[in-house]
């Protein structure tokens, strides 16, 4: 990627970032406090305001995605965020729990169909042309001298490609990712081993080795059919 090019897709990529895992972490907290726990809502996690979850996760929401970004020459941007709940509610209410785990990714399918639908109006209001070209430039502007249309939509593309990885990737069912808290909710007999593999200082890391492996193949078809409705 030329420089210019590179550091102008910084700004695209960490706002969609800074976005997307907001969404996340608001959809969980809001969920939980409907659900009967306040532990996000009173740390201010119920908002798609980022700065409370940036000030709970600098690390995973500053350092390491502009960190990945330049190490990944603006291929990609990696990172994260957390929203608190009480285990004892969990535990009480493993239904409830496996509602809040859920309603995070889903904030994410709901930010890529977001993406796609506003991708397509363009296209078929002549905006944009096809363009493939890759996961953050999926169209080009009919007018090329239109900067604010080839912006918008590379910032779409990284919208639609970011929240798949993200909704696709939580939802395998590996702690610590959102789809073993489904799992353990709604399945009683793995609750036990989902618990046990949160304890063991080991487990959260073979969860995150084991999903990383699993999630190109898992991606691929979930995105295959967003742009085959794009196209």
């Amino acid at each position: 990627m030329e420089s210019q090019q590179f550091m102008l897709m910084l700004p695209v990529w960490y706002v969609v970032f800074l976005l997307s895992i907001t969404a996340h972490e608001g959809a969980h907290a809001l969920v939980a406090r409907i659900g009967g726990d306040d532990t996000a809502y009173l740390g201010g996690q119920v908002s798609l305001n980022p700065i409370p979850h940036v000030k709970r996760e600098p690390f995973g929401t500053v350092i390491i995605p502009l960190l990945t970004f330049f190490m990944l020459k603006g291929g990609w941007m990696m990172g994260w965020a957390s929203a608190p709940y009480d285990p004892l509610w969990e535990e009480r209410y493993p239904k409830r729990a496996a509602a809040m785990a859920l309603a995070g990714p889903l904030a994410n399918l709901a930010l890529a169909g977001l993406g796609l639908l506003v991708l397509k109006a363009g296209l078929v209001l002549g905006w944009w042309e096809p363009l493939g070209a890759g996961f953050d430039n999926l169209v080009a502007p009919v007018d090329l001298n239109n900067g604010i249309a080839e912006g918008a939509g590379r910032m779409l593309s990284v919208l639609m490609g970011l929240n798949l990885v993200l909704f696709v990737f939580n939802l395998i069912p590996m702690p610590p990712l959102d789809g073993a808290s489904v799992l353990a909710g709604m399945f009683p007999p793995a609750r036990r081993l989902v618990f046990w593999l949160r304890s063991n200082p080991l487990g959260g890391l073979l969860g995150i080795v084991v999903a990383w492996n699993l999630l190109p193949m898992l991606l691929r078809p979930v995105y295959r059919i967003f742009t085959d409705m794009l196209w």
